[in-house]
């Protein structure tokens, strides 16, 4: 594996949707591969995916498990369809995840990631103890791969997720945090809650975005192009970098339009590259 430069840009791209020759376009060399919930994940497939990634000179990051049935519409659909809250697909999200931690070995890739859901704050809700063990069997598996499990910030506050970690209980957990998510979620400034979290980040995203409408509840707010919200990227990376983070910045980009999309992308990678400077 190649040698990365502390605070590198990176960026977050999804098999079958983003080319990896688009995202080598921009001189990137790093970043992670979002895997859609029904690709195929046999060993076949990865080593496509390695010879692809090999021939690139491209370094994958983190792994990102995606799940068939989930919707990012609103709050409240966010609620009943993302992660591991919803009972009826927890099993299937479970054996997913699994599957995703194997495909990601074969690849070489030391770290898995995903949205889990929305963790209740009571920790005596069922859900709580439910998606609590069902993290701490999949730390485990990952465990065997001498990979790290991390979760994606945003869908609550920082402190409910510190809680989170510590009830788990496995080395191996962590978090990739996006700061963007904390304001779409509308759920705490974003620099306070990496400051809070700062000893469990394993990876980042560099996202930005605006906060939900307050006339519309259960709305989510905004995506914008990386410097366009109200994250504030350059104390986000200033911040990073006196906590002692030197992995990369991956770029993520969701709600670009139609064709948009790689353009913001290496806007964002020449941005990151100017701040890190």
């Amino acid at each position: 594996m190649q040698s990365l430069k502390p605070l590198e840009a990176g960026v977050m791209f999804w098999a079958g949707r983003d080319a990896l020759a688009d995202v080598c376009s921009l001189g990137v060399r790093c970043g992670q591969l979002g895997l859609p919930g029904g690709m195929e994940l046999s060993s076949s497939a990865a080593a496509q995916w390695k010879e692809s990634l090999d021939a690139a000179g491209f370094t994958v990051v983190t792994v990102f498990a995606a799940y068939d049935g989930e919707s990012y519409a609103d709050i409240p659909t966010v609620q009943a369809t993302v992660g591991f809250i919803p009972p009826a697909t927890r099993a299937d999200r479970e054996a997913r995840t699994l599957a995703v931690s194997d495909f990601a070995a074969r690849l070489g890739v030391k770290s898995i990631a995903c949205h889990i859901g929305f963790v209740p704050e009571d920790s005596s809700h069922p859900n709580y103890a439910a998606v609590r063990d069902l993290v701490r069997r999949i730390c485990d598996h990952a465990a065997g791969h001498g990979q790290t499990f991390a979760l994606e910030t945003g869908q609550e506050r920082a402190e409910v997720l510190l809680r989170f970690l510590a009830d788990c209980a496995r080395p191996n957990l962590g978090i990739n945090f996006d700061p963007a998510n904390l304001i779409l979620y509308g759920t705490g400034e974003p620099i306070p809650a990496l400051r809070v979290l700062a000893p469990h980040v394993l990876s980042v995203h560099a996202k930005d975005g605006d906060w939900p409408p307050p006339e519309t509840p259960g709305a989510l707010g905004s995506e914008r192009a990386l410097g366009h919200g109200a994250v504030g990227i350059d104390r986000f990376v200033r911040t990073l970098a006196e906590l002692g983070f030197r992995g990369p910045l991956n770029v993520e980009r969701e709600g670009a339009a139609p064709g948009e999309w790689l353009q913001d992308v290496g806007a964002a990678v020449r941005l990151l590259t100017e701040l890190a400077a």
